[in-house]
């Protein structure tokens, strides 16, 4: 495990314009979003950034980043550890009218004052990269199967059910 800590601001046109590496971790306890998505978590989350120029002249991010987060079992509620693993490449723009122009392969991070809150930017792809439903195997979860199903399957009748349109057919009848 890295035991270097990332900055929480960063100065991306700097960093790019030297083709620079950050690498380090970020406390999971540190993401307030996270922790209002899944959770309190504990642990940290690995990152690696290459910082560079493309031959277009932009400026992005080539981000990795990996974290051990514990999710609830859909079936039983129980936290179960998820190894959660994302690549990701970052555009880096003024305005959102430049973020516009760029091309598919970079999602846009707008850039203010010559800084980038790295925290905040991290703890969105980590949150986008958590899987929507999770559950532990059938073997290891705590429900089975059979507590999942609701009862027999209700027994159909020979009369035909009621159209809602009777109704109005009654009342166009009327007139």
């Amino acid at each position: 495990m890295l035991t270097t800590r990332l900055p929480l601001q960063v100065e991306p046109y700097r960093l790019a314009a030297n083709a620079e590496r950050i690498e380090g971790y970020i406390p999971l306890d540190s993401m307030p979003r996270l922790e209002e998505e899944v959770g309190e978590q504990q642990g940290a989350c690995e990152v690696r950034l290459d910082f560079g120029i493309d031959a277009q002249g932009r400026r992005f991010i080539d981000g990795w980043l990996k974290a051990d987060v514990d999710l609830a079992c859909r079936r039983c509620l129980e936290p179960m550890p998820v190894t959660v693993e994302s690549r990701f490449q970052l555009g880096i723009v003024t305005s959102d009218v430049v973020a516009a122009e760029l091309p598919n392969t970079y999602e846009p991070v707008v850039v203010e004052n010559e800084q980038l809150n790295l925290l905040a930017v991290l703890e969105d792809e980590l949150i986008l990269s958590l899987p929507q439903v999770v559950y532990h195997d059938e073997a290891e979860c705590s429900v089975s199967r059979d507590q999942l199903t609701s009862g027999t399957a209700s027994e159909g009748s020979d009369t035909p059910a009621a159209s809602p349109f009777d109704v109005l057919r009654k009342l166009k009848d009327k007139r």
